[in-house]
């Protein structure tokens, strides 16, 4: 996503009527049109509908050259019986002006722009700790290295109760809410009161926020001796500076092909993506250009700063990878550099740029297309509305297309060759080169249950607490696997299950045990070591990643 915080549209007409209609309220001018007079039987036709209760005796002289929204504006603001708030009125038209453009033009509301924007900066200000929901208990599941939370003592597994004189414990408070009671403006103290196992009475901690970073790289490490991977979840001001520091660890332990797994990662920061591309490609090939109907053509080119133009690379992308993450598999695809496995992506083609407004609301505008190098646009359609837009995976769903890439049909039209030959499609998405159906092994009534009502998270969380001093001892994902494979963890969670009213189907249990066992290994090494336990792990039942590593040990 291209931000631009401080540019104006000049081309947005309706905008800049809201901005008069502020200055009408404001402005000498104003007044001069308000002259009471007889509306004639002529304007009444032209203006208004008569109906029993409207008094058209005495109207309100208008522009007929100026556009309705000016005009019912002027009429509102200086006739309607009560005083009327420009403040309500805009908060109401701006949403409606932007709701029939794309689905990705939107007003952000003052009270909501931290919320929008902090993906986007990769940091907030907090106490830096990740917790659960367990038993409508706050449940601490780790802190983070060096953070305020950890400084002052707060351990994993420990319990919060009371956030200043706020209790949060069994009253069913929803989490967001304890969230913004975390949050806070950086130096600001917040008082906490905790439970912790083996201490009798509840402990107080005053924490001092924090810049809390938001990672955009879940995990790297490596595979193989050679092979590679870096998960990128988003496309951030520090992504990129995240990414070259993943890439120099990886080199230094032998790294010589890359998986770059872009799956489920729904986008962000336009001029991000375009430099991770770069780091692949040679001087002077195309990543991408964009292109709007008040914007020039803007190309964009690869420099010679590449540290990975020699690297092997395969991309991960499936149907949750939009926008930013797809201008990069469009670079590498469309200029023949790696293979792109797994399904077809979301096809968000478009460019917003964003204007902010001086009460801290925002707007953010679609302003142009993004082309890949071949000029293929990638956008999916939207003419039937935003809804069908957003529930287009059901319809994938619905038509097999996560099964099978016969499925889906492209137009001719929209058909593009690159230097090296190869065919590829535009107007709905990035088409993997090599495609790999949604994995349906083990998936079972029971394990749906367990699935969608979390249990399988849960009971890795209190496995977790049950057996932390244990586990803590344990450094690497491998030891994490090998001592839980020497437990009873799928007995003891058909229990933890059975307790809370979902009954054992052993026929069932048994064609499941693989992923259910995966899922509660990798969660569990996750709770211990975070994120670089838990995809080690999870790889096992990793059809795509399986995929992924068969093709680069072919080279």
């Amino acid at each position: 996503m291209k931000i631009k915080r401080d540019k104006i549209f000049p081309f947005l007409p309706i905008v800049l009527s809201l901005v008069l209609v502020a200055g009408i309220v404001l402005g000498n001018w104003f007044c001069s049109l308000r002259v009471r007079t007889v509306v004639s039987k002529e304007f009444n036709k032209q203006h208004f509908s008569i109906k029993p209760g409207i008094n058209v005796g005495a109207g309100f002289s208008l522009n007929p050259k100026a556009d309705k929204i000016t005009t019912a504006l002027q009429y509102i603001l200086n006739e309607y019986v009560d005083t009327v708030s420009i403040d309500k009125i805009n908060e109401s038209v701006l949403p409606a002006l932007v709701e029939n453009l794309d689905p990705h033009s939107i007003y952000i509301p003052a009270e909501d722009f931290q919320k929008y924007n902090e993906p986007l900066t990769g940091n907030f200000s907090g106490i830096g700790v990740s917790f659960n929901m367990v038993d409508d208990t706050v449940a601490i599941i780790n802190t983070i290295p060096n953070g305020p939370s950890e400084i002052v003592g707060i351990l994993p597994g420990d319990r919060i109760i009371e956030v200043e004189d706020s209790t949060v414990a069994g009253v069913n408070m929803d989490s967001n809410d304890i969230v913004n009671m975390l949050k806070g403006e950086k130096g600001t103290i917040v008082r906490v009161k905790i439970v912790r196992w083996g201490v009798k009475e509840p402990l107080t901690f005053e924490i001092t926020r924090g810049d809390i970073p938001i990672y955009s790289i879940d995990a790297a490490y490596m595979i193989t001796d050679h092979i590679g991977y870096i998960k990128i979840t988003q496309f951030a001001q520090t992504t990129f500076k995240e990414f070259m520091e993943a890439v120099e660890k990886l080199k230094a332990q032998g790294e010589k092909k890359l998986i770059l797994d872009l799956r489920d990662n729904g986008g962000g920061i336009m001029e991000t993506a375009i430099q991770i591309s770069d780091q692949f490609l040679e001087e002077g090939q195309l990543i991408v250009y964009t292109e709007g109907k008040t914007r020039p053509r803007n190309n964009n080119y690869a420099t010679s700063r590449g540290v990975l133009k020699n690297d092997a690379v395969v991309v991960l992308i499936n149907e949750g990878t939009a926008s930013a993450s797809e201008i990069v598999a469009g670079a590498l695809q469309d200029n023949d550099r790696g293979i792109i496995i797994g399904r077809r992506s979301f096809g968000k083609g478009l460019v917003q740029e964003q204007m902010q407004f001086k009460d801290g609301s925002a707007l953010r505008l679609t302003v142009a297309r993004y082309f890949t190098p071949t000029g293929r646009s990638i956008q999916k359609p939207y003419n039937n509305g935003r809804e069908e837009y957003y529930h287009d995976l059901s319809l994938r769903l619905f038509r097999g297309e996560l099964e099978t890439r016969d499925s889906i049909q492209f137009s001719d039209s929209l058909r593009y060759v690159t230097p090296g030959g190869k065919i590829v499609y535009g107007g709905g998405g990035i088409m993997p080169d090599i495609f790999v159906p949604f994995d349906t092994t083990g998936i079972t009534p029971y394990y749906t249950r367990v699935r969608s009502t979390g249990l399988i998270y849960r009971f890795a969380f209190f496995y977790t607490d049950l057996h932390r001093s244990e586990l803590e001892k344990l450094k690497s994902p491998e030891q994490i696997a090998s001592y839980l494979d020497n437990e009873n963890i799928l007995s003891d969670f058909v229990e933890f299950a059975r307790s809370r009213d979902i009954e054992p189907d052993y026929a069932e249990i048994n064609e499941s045990k693989l992923v259910i066992e995966t899922m509660i290994k990798a969660y569990i090494a996750r709770n211990i070591i975070d994120n670089e336990g838990f995809y080690p792990i999870i790889s096992a039942i990793d059809n795509t990643l399986k995929m992924a590593i068969d093709t680069l040990s072919a080279f």
